[in-house]
């Protein structure tokens, strides 16, 4: 069976609409959909196309639990094998991916297409000349058991960048493809990484060790959105090559060399939605291998779904219109208890990136984990001044595609192509599919709801509020970050003249004439009259909104900042946004620039955006 997606039928989960200067700025945050592959009437074959119509809620099935790295910087370990420390050549390697699955029988290292394998072995061929280690993370070395002292010695730079083979290892480039800005690409596949293996620590976790050619952008926002609690890939180090990279920021010829580096990222698994459509794409020879891949992700990162198989309870959704009797049963299909659980860690994390303002510029179906995790930081941006448009990429400018009004959008999209690879296989049918879908959006708008009712310290969803407060700062351009900070200092206090009303906010509301005033101080009337009415004190109020409105993130143009000093051979100031970045929540004395509204060199070209190449 073939699925495809109408693209007509897109854009439903926005949480923002995009916005013009006079438009009145519409915002449907509570908006649900209900999405469903049904057969296309423009053509006769068994194709389908994604629909939507109003629907009732499900209820969440009870699948896998997360597998993300999410956790405190600073929680304690008190777990016996937490005192392990080994050294490199006394990782436990497993080497699962290698063994379970099918690879390339070629060795030779040209650009060619792979078929019928998901890897082919090849050992790190960068060029270097004189690595040098730049910063790690002593975090994800504890995922590692590994001896903070490895860092110290002298060949941990050849090791760390491929020069010096790391024993045990046993190297391989992952077979994937993709759809890019919306189009099939076909074989894509790594090319600047490079898999080691897989490492089982103390604790039987299995974390996958990757080599790739970065940028010390990347080092830095996977462990910022780590310490914000958002799902991410990690990074264990970042070394120099020594070599130059030369990059075309715009594609119009006008390259220029750059430091080279690379990072060691780390995860439980490489493994994207392109991993599976690229085999589910060439036909019936391997499709074979779309359902290898699935049982090994099941397997390995999802076991409790082969557990909940054996229950003897049903988990069972009524499916279709009113006069549709259809039953759709999860643990009568692994594969569709994994598809729902995909789809619903996606949108849990589409939903989190709207939360802090984040927007991911190459939201590429080769570019989306299987597990719900931040992957693959090309082009990326947190929003400054508020702007739903905003796209972090030069090469989404013409459509902006990926712009931040948009992702959530996109998310669904490529759970689409991930459910259609799946039932090229015929691992799901069309109900399965459809239930996926259905509750991404669903997903999605219960944690966006959940999130910004804690931003704004409220006691329950206030749909008209937060519209109304996003339509304002869309308006006058409100930093995103630093205002809902300054939020959690607004008094309950019914009495508060209007002359001193906007005080705790004038930092982030600049520059508004006498008509926005006005609007801002019928909102913040409205605001306070919300928060009034409960038990909570504004001391606590303050201290459960500070607690997920960060004070600290990775903009932009603090990692210029960095990168410029870096590339005249300081590379002080990424170990200093790597420990501010350590506790983003907190006040830290004496770092508050790192907060302050970004100058005005930070909105060119190069800087809030960049290239795919970046």
């Amino acid at each position: 069976m073939s699925l495809r997606v109408c693209p007509s039928s897109l854009f439903y989960l926005r949480p923002l609409h995009l916005f013009t200067s006079s438009a009145k700025f519409p915002f449907y945050p509570s908006l649900r959909r209900e999405f469903r592959l049904v057969p296309s009437r423009s053509s006769s074959s068994s194709s389908f196309r994604l629909m939507d119509s109003s629907a009732a809620s499900s209820p969440t099935p009870v699948t896998a639990s997360e597998t993300d790295s999410l956790g405190e910087e600073t929680q304690s370990q008190t777990d016996e094998g937490d005192k392990i420390k080994r050294k490199l050549e006394e990782f436990n390697w497993d080497h699962s991916f290698v063994k379970e699955l099918p690879g390339d029988p070629r060795s030779d290292v040209i650009s060619r297409k792979v078929f019928h394998a998901c890897y082919s072995k090849v050992s790190p061929s960068v060029q270097v000349d004189d690595p040098q280690l730049v910063s790690w993370s002593d975090s994800v070395a504890d995922l590692l058991n590994l001896d903070p002292k490895e860092f110290e010695r002298p060949d941990f730079p050849l090791l760390l960048t491929g020069v010096k083979p790391l024993p045990g290892a046993v190297p391989y480039a992952q077979c994937y493809g993709g759809h890019q800005f919306g189009r099939w690409a076909g074989q894509l596949g790594d090319g600047r990484a490079i898999t080691l293996g897989e490492v089982l620590n103390s604790k039987g976790e299995r974390w996958e060790l990757q080599l790739k050619g970065c940028s010390i952008r990347e080092f830095l926002c996977s462990e910022a959105m780590h310490c914000l609690g958002i799902p991410t890939t990690r990074a264990l180090c970042l070394l120099t090559t020594g070599q130059g990279v030369i990059r075309d920021m715009f594609y119009d010829g006008n390259a220029k060399e750059e430091p080279g580096a690379i990072v060691c990222r780390v995860s439980q698994s490489f493994l994207r939605f392109g991993s599976y459509q690229i085999h589910a794409s060439r036909g019936e020879e391997d499709l074979e291998i779309v359902g290898k891949l699935a049982d090994y992700a099941i397997r390995h990162h999802f076991p409790c779904i082969e557990k909940s198989m054996n229950r003897s309870d049903g988990l069972s959704f009524k499916t279709g219109d009113d006069d549709d009797d259809s039953v759709l049963d999860l643990t009568s299909n692994k594969y569709a208890a994994w598809v729902v659980e995909v789809a619903e860690r996606t949108a849990t994390l589409f939903a989190r990136w709207q939360g802090v303002g984040f927007t991911h510029g190459v939201l590429n179906t080769d570019n989306m984990s299987i597990l719900g995790q931040t992957i693959d930081y090309g082009p990326f941006g947190f929003l400054d001044a508020f702007d739903p448009s905003y796209t972090p990429n030069t090469t989404d400018l013409p459509g902006r595609r990926y712009c931040f009004a948009n992702q959530p959008d996109i998310g669904l999209w490529n759970i689409a192509q991930f459910a259609e690879a799946l039932a090229a296989a015929q691992l799901i049918n069309e109900k399965e599919a459809n239930y996926a879908m259905e509750r991404y959006g669903d997903k999605f708008m219960d944690e966006y709801e959940a999130i910004m009712t804690k931003k704004l310290g409220l006691s329950k969803y206030n749909k008209e509020m937060i519209s109304k407060l996003l339509n304002n700062m869309a308006v006058d351009k409100v930093d995103y970050t630093n205002f809902f900070r300054l939020l959690s200092n607004v008094k309950a206090n019914p009495s508060t003249s209007d002359d001193e009303l906007l005080n705790p906010l004038k930092a982030a509301l600049l520059d508004i004439g006498k008509e926005r005033k006005e609007e801002w101080i019928k909102w913040v009337r409205g605001y306070i009259q919300e928060v009034s009415g409960g038990d909570t004190s504004d001391e606590e109020r303050k201290a459960r909104m500070d607690s997920v409105n960060p004070k600290y993130i990775l903009r932009n143009y603090l990692c210029q900042s960095a990168i410029d000093a870096a590339e005249q051979g300081d590379f002080s100031e990424v170990n200093n946004l790597l420990r501010l970045m350590k506790r983003p929540y907190e006040e830290q004395p004496g770092m508050e620039k790192y907060a302050g509204l970004p100058p005005a060199w930070a909105y060119r070209p190069g800087v809030c955006m960049l290239s795919c190449s970046s």
